[in-house]
């Protein structure tokens, strides 16, 4: 299978920076909280936050992910001022030291708008801009990028209820409807991509169909991300509790998703996932 973005080069816009997706991108994932799923406390101080960022940019990081919030399952909220004093010194710093575009991976519009104020290219809004009313408004003023992704409810609540009478035509229309709420704001289309929300709302089942019909949603036409490094459906499958050796499952499925048109992917393991993506491209293309 050849990838339909392998037939149209797109161009994905942050604030001041152009993403050309003429290959798949490696977002490296960098969480700056203390109960993170996977990392939760690693890289909870400055220094260690930075000497995270510095192994994912020399590992071949197309752009990194900075989170002050846990969005795991059953994890509780936190307030605008702490996640503000988490994420705002990381990409401070960062944006100093290095040229990779950084993301925020928040739902409030006041975080979004100082991350992007320091340094931030893109807001990664896993509420698909349902959580905060002012989220596209801030998004559009500030020039950054979007990231809309579909989950079900806040994380202290979201797999409460993993029923769906059509999950992919739901998480299609839910997408749809973002792409249309981003453009009434004044969100570029070319600053838009999407993800279906692996893991958010979702069973094992739900999980692994949306993997198997990724492609469904080329036709919206923005850029997929897919974010399923290290979930708990992977260590369901494989019968891995830890999240820590996940790795393979995890590479599989983003071999998978290339094959199926998803041209940026969110990992932990960012070398491993790289190599797996560039093979699986090569591949798939046929010239």
């Amino acid at each position: 299978m050849t990838p339909a973005a392998a037939d149209t080069i797109q161009i994905l816009g942050g604030r001041s920076c152009r993403l050309v997706l003429d290959r798949p991108h490696i977002m490296g994932i960098l969480n700056v909280t203390p109960d993170s799923f996977s990392d939760g406390g690693r890289y909870h101080s400055l220094d260690q936050a930075l000497r995270r960022g510095e192994e994912l940019v020399a590992a071949g990081a197309d752009l990194i992910d900075i989170g002050g919030e846990s969005s795991r399952p059953g994890a509780p909220a936190v307030d605008e001022a702490e996640e503000l004093r988490r994420v705002l010194p990381v990409i401070e710093g960062l944006h100093r030291r290095f040229a990779v575009p950084l993301s925020i991976d928040t739902s409030k519009s006041a975080v979004a708008r100082a991350a992007v104020a320091v340094g931030a290219e893109f807001v990664n809004d896993v509420s698909g801009l349902r959580g905060d009313a002012a989220m596209a408004a801030s998004v559009a003023a500030s020039g950054a990028g979007l990231f809309l992704m579909h989950s079900r409810g806040r994380p202290d609540a979201m797999q409460r209820d993993t029923v769906y009478g059509d999950l992919i035509g739901e998480i299609h229309t839910f997408l749809q409807e973002g792409l249309a709420q981003a453009a009434a704001a004044g969100i570029p289309r070319e600053k838009l991509a999407l993800d279906p929300g692996i893991g958010f709302g979702k069973s094992v089942a739900g999980n692994l169909a949306i993997l198997r019909r990724l492609d469904l949603f080329l036709d919206l036409g923005r850029p997929l991300l897919l974010g399923t490094s290290r979930k708990s459906f992977i260590g369901a499958v494989l019968g891995e509790p830890d999240p820590a050796r996940r790795l393979h499952g995890t590479l599989a499925t983003v071999a998978l998703g290339v094959a199926r048109g998803a041209m940026l992917h969110r990992v932990h393991d960012v070398g491993p996932a790289r190599a797996a993506a560039l093979m699986a491209w090569a591949v798939c293309q046929e010239s």
